[in-house]
């Protein structure tokens, strides 16, 4: 899980923030569109990584897939689903940190 929560920070990292807060109008629309297909590439790579190890707990079942691989395919779902999870609290979080503050 530790690896895939450095790679999906790392990615939202690459994104100059420092940008959006010096920016007129017409680059902050472009930041965060580059932040929102940040956050789709992430959520189709995962569902990549569910569809994969499925496929191969199927295969394992019909016994063309051996155990290890079955095991690994599982194991990637699983830190997957849980770095998804872990996104998933900390926008929720920080949206409502943001309905929180005074206007």
């Amino acid at each position: 899980m530790i690896s895939a929560l450095t790679n999906a920070a790392t990615r939202v990292d690459s994104f100059r923030l420092d940008k959006v807060a010096t920016a007129g109008a017409g680059e902050t629309a472009s930041a965060g569109q580059g932040f929102a297909a940040a956050m789709a590439d992430m959520a189709r790579e995962a569902n990549q990584t569910m569809k994969g190890a499925e496929a191969i707990s199927i295969q394992g079942v019909n016994g063309k897939a051996s155990t290890q691989a079955v095991v690994d395919a599982v194991m990637g779902a699983e830190r997957t689903l849980q770095t998804a999870i872990a996104i998933r609290d900390k926008v929720v979080s920080a949206y409502l940190e943001l309905s929180r503050m005074s206007i």
